[in-house]
């Protein structure tokens, strides 16, 4: 396992405050777990960061910059003797990657994700790990286009929402662990059902990025010239719709495909408001369109006042 080069310092007079994890395991440290790490660094609540990733160069990356102490591509390796091990993979990784973690967790650790879906993780890790490991499923509700532990900083989850999912039999012990861990690192902290979960994530998170894959596809199909302009002159809206479809393509493709349940459901209504709207504008009816962007204008004021913008 590789290790950071460190500096000798000399011994404390003060007896230094003991971090809330004296060992983490990252397995999988692009933009939310470099964050992660770099957030409980700044907080004062990790002794060691181990990093695990596939690529050498993702590795020497995360020890360049200070975001881990030792790195290694062995998901076993990584996670022995951690307190917390986080999986912030792509979801559909996630249950490969318990099981072959379960043999080497230490007793007592807490095992946790960061995956925008929940019931689909929870199905998939919670029946191979031992039942002396806590499992806290967890989503920071943050992001950027960007992904690679290049892309990581500290502040990405300054006052915003990070659920947890725990299951029935998970320790209340673990569960306020993870709960004061996301608090300090900047974190707002609430608890819901896996299903309810999903259901909320796939209007507010996933069907927005589904519309935005979509219209970027539809502009690529474009002719040669008609695209090249509709790039040139882009507005606003596209590009915040191109924004949205630069996120990571393997991650989408796994949340799609494991949360596809409400995020069809989600779909068939916007299809039906979609039609709605349709009809409307056909109609010529103002009104009625002045009315679905007040209440449109609504929501965003209300977003702006939730300090969510």
């Amino acid at each position: 396992m590789a290790k950071a080069k460190t500096k000798t310092k000399s011994k404390a007079k003060t007896k230094a405050i003991a971090p809330m994890f004296g060992r983490v395991a990252f397995i999988g440290i692009g933009l939310i777990g470099a964050s992660m790490a770099l957030a409980m660094r700044r907080a004062g609540l990790v002794g060691t960061v181990v990093a695990c990733a596939r690529k050498p160069k993702t590795r020497q990356t995360a020890l360049d910059l200070g975001i881990a102490n030792e790195v290694t591509k062995d998901y076993a390796k990584a996670v022995v003797g951690a307190d917390l091990v986080v999986i912030a993979t792509p979801v559909g990784t996630n249950g490969a990657i318990a099981k072959a973690i379960a043999a080497h967790l230490k007793p007592g650790a807490i095992v946790t994700d960061v995956g925008s879906v929940k019931q689909a993780v929870v199905d998939a890790v919670a029946p191979h790990l031992p039942k002396n490991v806590h499992f806290v499923p967890g989503h920071p509700i943050a992001g950027t286009e960007h992904s690679g532990p290049e892309a990581g900083f500290a502040e990405l989850f300054d006052n915003r929402w990070t659920i947890l999912t725990p299951l029935p039999r998970t320790s209340a012990k673990a569960t306020a662990k993870v709960a004061d861990m996301w608090r300090k690192m900047g974190a707002n902290v609430a608890n819901m059902q896996p299903e309810h979960h999903d259901m909320v994530l796939a209007i507010t998170s996933h069907l927005p990025h589904l519309i935005a894959y979509t219209i970027v596809g539809t502009a690529s199909d474009l002719s040669g010239d008609l695209k090249q302009e509709v790039i040139k002159y882009s507005a606003s809206g596209f590009r915040d719709f191109t924004r949205i479809a630069a996120s990571d393509p393997t991650m989408w493709r796994d949340i799609f495909l494991n949360n596809r349940e409400a995020v069809l459901e989600i779909l068939q209504r916007f299809t039906e408001d979609l039609t709605a709207m349709q009809r409307i504008i056909r109609k010529g009816d103002g009104p009625a369109l002045e009315d679905t962007f007040t209440r449109g204008r609504a929501i965003r004021r209300g977003i702006i006042e939730a300090k969510q913008a």
